[in-house]
């Protein structure tokens, strides 16, 4: 993740995370990106199931039961094993998490360990009632999916009137008290709904949303034609840093991040540098703790099955099975030659990754989108929009701090 607030609006300071010593245990969730031992943000889909029939869902998730998901019990296996190990933040995502009927249960023994608990979810079963019971058992956080305004919406997510009962799962969680987000794909359909989410953050009180950029795993793998070009992706991020200055100079700061591109924090950085030089070295400063990607070190995923992958749009690649190991077992043994090459993938990397001067602060981007395009999980990240000068730059040591 890219926090766009808090490196171009500076809401966050380096000196947050050295007051709060960037241990994740010890990290609030707004700084957990620099923590320094990256004990992994685990998302976990408890579902294949979901009641919406979204274009781009990397889980290809479908309306119907599936008989092959974790049991509460083993469930409760897997969250007693995380908090052992001190992963910080249990994510409970899908399909749709929302119809399991055992998911404010699941959720409530996260907090009880220790964990804190959020959910991604489409945001059409959050009735008051389910709101309320999610405040009741200590969820830190709702995460709500919305591709634009209804009609864009309605269309990727497949159901008619999916927008409409999103909007009263937003206003719900808000009613019962829990922080509520959203999260956008970008693609070329809806990128011009950008600044309508903006005014919907606003009009609603809504306090952050996620920008995702397209990840062709799932049923995204059809759609990357659909993806931004390089500079359509660069005029999206320019909007996206505008709108979020916009809200901040009108006194109504939002949190605001960027995911799944990490060369937005290059981008960033250098827009700031041309705009203001002493921030700008503040930001590159949160940029080397962030790390850039993390699959496969600060972020995992355990499918509905039990199996274990780099992050939740790695479903080709299993690591192993909660139900036979342990997560924390699984994700420490690098004797599995992918898992070892990711906690080191700076290593790896080919092409202009493995020459770039951001390698420190991208972390090399995402390998899932590299291997679906050439077959090669070390190639280039094609996604990657930033030019061979731009990629020079950071050989300045004017440039590097």
């Amino acid at each position: 993740m890219i926090g766009i607030s808090k490196l171009y609006c500076g809401t966050v300071e380096p000196s947050d995370a050295l007051r709060y010593g960037r241990d994740s245990s010890k990290l609030p969730s707004h700084l957990l990106q620099f923590s320094k031992d990256k004990r992994p943000v685990v998302v976990w889909n408890v579902t294949r199931r979901c009641n919406l029939k979204c274009v781009h869902c990397y889980a290809h998730a479908k309306n119907r039961h599936f008989d092959n998901e974790l049991s509460t019990e083993q469930g409760k296996d897997l969250i007693n094993d995380l908090a052992g190990f001190g992963s910080p933040v249990m994510l409970f995502s899908g399909g749709e998490p929302l119809v399991r009927k055992d998911l404010p249960q699941l959720a409530a023994y996260a907090v009880e360990k220790g964990m804190r608990a959020v959910i991604s979810t489409n945001g059409t079963l959050i009735t008051p009632t389910m709101a309320r019971t999610l405040k009741e058992i200590g969820l830190s956080y709702v995460g709500i999916s919305l591709d634009g305004m209804q009609e864009i919406n309605d269309r990727f997510r497949g159901v008619n009137g999916a927008f409409k009962s999103a909007l009263e799962g937003i206003k719900n969680s808000q009613d019962a008290g829990i922080k509520v987000g959203l999260r956008f794909t970008v693609n070329k359909f809806n990128v011009d709904e950008i600044p309508k989410i903006f005014q919907l953050l606003e009009g609603m009180d809504i306090p952050r949303v996620c920008f995702y950029h397209l990840v062709y795993a799932g049923r995204g793998s059809e759609m990357v034609k659909e993806d931004l070009s390089h500079d359509a992706t660069r005029k999206a991020v320019d909007l996206i840093i505008d709108e979020t200055k916009r809200l901040f100079d009108k006194g109504k700061p939002k949190e605001v991040l960027t995911v799944d591109n990490h060369a937005d924090g290059p981008y960033v950085y250098l827009r700031m540098l041309k705009e203001d030089p002493a921030r700008a070295a503040e930001v590159l400063e949160l940029l080397k703790w962030n790390e850039g990607n993390n699959s496969g070190r600060g972020i995992g995923c355990v499918s509905w099955d039990g199996e274990v992958h780099a992050d939740q749009f790695w479903r080709h690649h299993s690591f192993g099975n909660v139900k036979e190991r342990p997560f924390s077992e699984i994700w420490m043994d690098t004797s599995e030659e992918l898992m070892g090459k990711l906690k080191e993938k700076k290593k790896h990397v080919k092409g202009r990754c493995a020459t770039c001067s951001w390698l420190d602060v991208c972390g090399g981007n995402f390998r899932v989108r590299a291997e679906a395009v050439s077959g090669d999980v070390w190639a280039p990240d094609p996604a990657c929009y930033l030019t061979d000068e731009e990629i020079a730059l950071a050989h300045d040591p004017n440039h590097c701090g």
